[in-house]
Protein backbone atom coordinates (compact mmCIF):
# COMPACT_ATOMS: atom_id res chain seq x y z
CA UNK A 1 0.00 0.00 0.00
CA UNK A 2 1.24 3.51 -0.82
CA UNK A 3 0.60 5.77 2.20
CA UNK A 4 1.96 9.02 0.77
CA UNK A 5 3.88 10.50 -2.15
CA UNK A 6 6.59 13.13 -1.78
CA UNK A 7 8.04 14.58 -4.97
CA UNK A 8 7.68 17.30 -7.58
CA UNK A 9 4.27 18.41 -8.80
CA UNK A 10 4.60 17.76 -12.53
CA UNK A 11 1.05 18.71 -13.65
CA UNK A 12 -2.51 19.27 -12.47
CA UNK A 13 -5.88 18.95 -14.15
CA UNK A 14 -9.48 19.41 -13.06
CA UNK A 15 -9.59 16.17 -11.04
CA UNK A 16 -6.00 14.90 -10.69
CA UNK A 17 -2.34 15.73 -10.28
CA UNK A 18 0.84 14.07 -11.52
CA UNK A 19 3.55 13.75 -8.87
CA UNK A 20 7.04 12.85 -10.07
CA UNK A 21 8.86 10.64 -7.57
CA UNK A 22 12.27 9.25 -8.54
CA UNK A 23 11.65 9.69 -12.25
CA UNK A 24 8.18 8.04 -12.16
CA UNK A 25 5.04 10.15 -12.66
CA UNK A 26 2.15 9.03 -10.42
CA UNK A 27 -1.32 10.11 -11.56
CA UNK A 28 -3.29 10.85 -8.39
CA UNK A 29 -7.01 11.67 -8.29
CA UNK A 30 -7.85 14.52 -5.90
CA UNK A 31 -10.55 16.90 -4.71
CA UNK A 32 -10.49 20.52 -5.89
CA UNK A 33 -9.51 21.55 -2.33
CA UNK A 34 -6.44 19.30 -2.39
CA UNK A 35 -5.46 20.47 -5.88
CA UNK A 36 -5.67 24.09 -4.69
CA UNK A 37 -3.59 23.33 -1.58
CA UNK A 38 -0.63 21.39 -3.00
CA UNK A 39 1.17 24.36 -4.52
CA UNK A 40 2.47 25.37 -7.95
CA UNK A 41 3.63 23.03 -10.70
CA UNK A 42 7.38 22.43 -10.53
CA UNK A 43 7.56 22.71 -6.74
CA UNK A 44 8.02 19.97 -4.12
CA UNK A 45 4.80 18.59 -2.64
CA UNK A 46 3.50 15.76 -0.47
CA UNK A 47 0.14 14.03 -0.63
CA UNK A 48 -1.38 11.45 1.71
CA UNK A 49 -2.76 8.69 -0.50
CA UNK A 50 -5.30 5.92 -0.64
CA UNK A 51 -4.72 3.08 -3.10
CA UNK A 52 -7.89 1.70 -4.68
CA UNK A 53 -7.63 -1.78 -6.17
CA UNK A 54 -10.39 -3.46 -8.18
CA UNK A 55 -10.51 -6.27 -10.71
CA UNK A 56 -9.93 -3.95 -13.66
CA UNK A 57 -7.93 -1.02 -12.21
CA UNK A 58 -5.47 0.26 -9.62
CA UNK A 59 -5.90 3.94 -8.76
CA UNK A 60 -4.27 6.38 -6.37
CA UNK A 61 -6.27 9.13 -4.68
CA UNK A 62 -4.39 11.96 -2.94
CA UNK A 63 -5.21 14.30 -0.07
CA UNK A 64 -3.59 17.46 1.30
CA UNK A 65 -4.25 16.28 4.89
CA UNK A 66 -4.62 12.97 6.68
CA UNK A 67 -7.97 14.26 7.95
CA UNK A 68 -9.32 14.59 4.42
CA UNK A 69 -8.12 11.02 3.71
CA UNK A 70 -10.03 9.80 6.79
CA UNK A 71 -13.21 11.46 5.53
CA UNK A 72 -12.69 9.84 2.12
CA UNK A 73 -12.46 6.41 3.77
CA UNK A 74 -15.65 7.04 5.77
CA UNK A 75 -17.55 8.30 2.74
CA UNK A 76 -16.54 5.41 0.47
CA UNK A 77 -17.70 3.00 3.20
CA UNK A 78 -21.28 4.11 2.50
CA UNK A 79 -23.11 2.01 -0.09
CA UNK A 80 -23.44 3.92 -3.35
CA UNK A 81 -20.51 6.27 -2.64
CA UNK A 82 -17.55 5.59 -4.89
CA UNK A 83 -14.28 7.48 -5.13
CA UNK A 84 -15.67 10.02 -7.60
CA UNK A 85 -18.68 10.94 -5.42
CA UNK A 86 -16.53 11.06 -2.26
CA UNK A 87 -14.12 13.49 -3.97
CA UNK A 88 -17.07 15.59 -5.18
CA UNK A 89 -18.31 15.84 -1.58
CA UNK A 90 -14.83 16.77 -0.33
CA UNK A 91 -14.59 19.38 -3.10
CA UNK A 92 -17.93 20.93 -2.13
CA UNK A 93 -17.63 20.82 1.67
CA UNK A 94 -14.86 21.65 4.14
CA UNK A 95 -14.28 18.81 6.65
CA UNK A 96 -15.82 21.00 9.39
CA UNK A 97 -18.95 21.60 7.27
CA UNK A 98 -19.21 17.88 6.53
CA UNK A 99 -18.86 17.02 10.23
CA UNK A 100 -21.53 19.60 11.08
CA UNK A 101 -23.88 18.28 8.38
CA UNK A 102 -23.54 14.72 9.65
CA UNK A 103 -23.92 15.70 13.31
CA UNK A 104 -27.09 17.70 12.55
CA UNK A 105 -28.33 15.20 9.92
CA UNK A 106 -28.42 18.01 7.34
CA UNK A 107 -28.83 16.02 4.12
CA UNK A 108 -29.43 19.19 2.06
CA UNK A 109 -25.88 20.37 2.78
CA UNK A 110 -24.39 17.04 1.64
CA UNK A 111 -26.62 17.09 -1.47
CA UNK A 112 -24.80 20.27 -2.65
CA UNK A 113 -22.04 18.05 -4.06
CA UNK A 114 -22.20 17.01 -7.72
CA UNK A 115 -23.67 13.55 -8.16
CA UNK A 116 -25.31 13.40 -4.72
CA UNK A 117 -29.09 13.18 -4.79
CA UNK A 118 -31.45 13.49 -1.80
CA UNK A 119 -31.63 9.73 -1.16
CA UNK A 120 -27.85 9.26 -1.21
CA UNK A 121 -27.35 12.34 0.98
CA UNK A 122 -29.82 10.93 3.51
CA UNK A 123 -27.99 7.58 3.53
CA UNK A 124 -24.63 9.32 4.04
CA UNK A 125 -25.71 11.40 7.04
CA UNK A 126 -27.59 8.46 8.58
CA UNK A 127 -24.80 5.88 8.19
CA UNK A 128 -21.94 8.18 9.21
CA UNK A 129 -23.57 9.65 12.30
CA UNK A 130 -22.04 6.99 14.60
CA UNK A 131 -18.79 6.53 12.67
CA UNK A 132 -17.16 9.96 12.78
CA UNK A 133 -15.61 9.66 16.25
CA UNK A 134 -12.10 9.03 14.85
CA UNK A 135 -11.97 12.46 13.23
CA UNK A 136 -11.56 15.11 15.88
CA UNK A 137 -12.17 18.79 15.26
CA UNK A 138 -9.66 21.23 16.70
CA UNK A 139 -10.07 24.76 18.07
CA UNK A 140 -10.80 26.58 14.81
CA UNK A 141 -12.80 23.65 13.50
CA UNK A 142 -9.70 22.27 11.85
CA UNK A 143 -9.50 18.54 11.41
CA UNK A 144 -6.93 16.91 13.68
CA UNK A 145 -5.84 13.44 12.65
CA UNK A 146 -2.77 11.39 13.39
CA UNK A 147 0.05 11.88 10.89
CA UNK A 148 3.01 9.79 9.73
CA UNK A 149 3.29 6.42 11.46
CA UNK A 150 0.24 7.26 13.59
CA UNK A 151 -1.96 7.76 10.52
CA UNK A 152 -0.67 4.53 8.99
CA UNK A 153 -1.34 2.68 12.27
CA UNK A 154 -4.93 4.01 12.34
CA UNK A 155 -5.29 2.88 8.72
CA UNK A 156 -4.04 -0.60 9.63
CA UNK A 157 -6.59 -0.91 12.45
CA UNK A 158 -9.40 0.35 10.20
CA UNK A 159 -8.45 -2.32 7.65
CA UNK A 160 -8.70 -4.92 10.43
CA UNK A 161 -12.31 -3.86 11.05
CA UNK A 162 -11.98 -1.47 14.00
CA UNK A 163 -14.31 1.52 14.08
CA UNK A 164 -12.65 4.93 13.48
CA UNK A 165 -13.06 6.08 17.10
CA UNK A 166 -11.61 2.82 18.46
CA UNK A 167 -8.68 2.88 16.02
CA UNK A 168 -7.83 6.54 16.69
CA UNK A 169 -8.10 6.12 20.47
CA UNK A 170 -5.93 2.98 20.58
CA UNK A 171 -3.23 4.54 18.38
CA UNK A 172 -3.24 7.80 20.40
CA UNK A 173 -2.76 5.78 23.62
CA UNK A 174 0.04 3.75 22.00
CA UNK A 175 1.78 6.93 20.73
CA UNK A 176 1.58 8.47 24.20
CA UNK A 177 3.19 5.40 25.77
CA UNK A 178 5.86 4.85 23.09
CA UNK A 179 6.75 8.51 22.55
CA UNK A 180 7.74 10.36 19.38
CA UNK A 181 9.62 8.51 16.68
CA UNK A 182 8.06 5.10 17.36
CA UNK A 183 7.95 2.70 14.43
CA UNK A 184 4.76 1.72 12.62
CA UNK A 185 5.21 -1.91 13.67
CA UNK A 186 5.54 -1.04 17.35
CA UNK A 187 2.57 1.34 17.19
CA UNK A 188 0.28 -1.22 15.55
CA UNK A 189 1.26 -3.97 18.01
CA UNK A 190 0.67 -1.80 21.09
CA UNK A 191 -2.51 -0.25 19.64
CA UNK A 192 -3.92 -3.74 19.02
CA UNK A 193 -3.21 -4.70 22.64
CA UNK A 194 -4.84 -1.50 23.90
CA UNK A 195 -7.88 -1.94 21.63
CA UNK A 196 -8.33 -5.52 22.85
CA UNK A 197 -8.53 -4.47 26.54
CA UNK A 198 -12.10 -4.30 27.85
Amino acid sequence: MIAHLKGILAATDIDHAVIEVGGVGYLVGASSRTLAAIGPVGEACMLHTEMLVAEDFIRLVGFATAGERDWFRLLTGVQGVGARVALAILSALEPTDLARAIASQDKAMVARANGVGPKLAERIVRELKDKTGGIVLGPAGTSIAPSGAGADAVSALLNLGFRPAEAAGAVAAAEEELGAGSTLDALVRLALRKAAKP
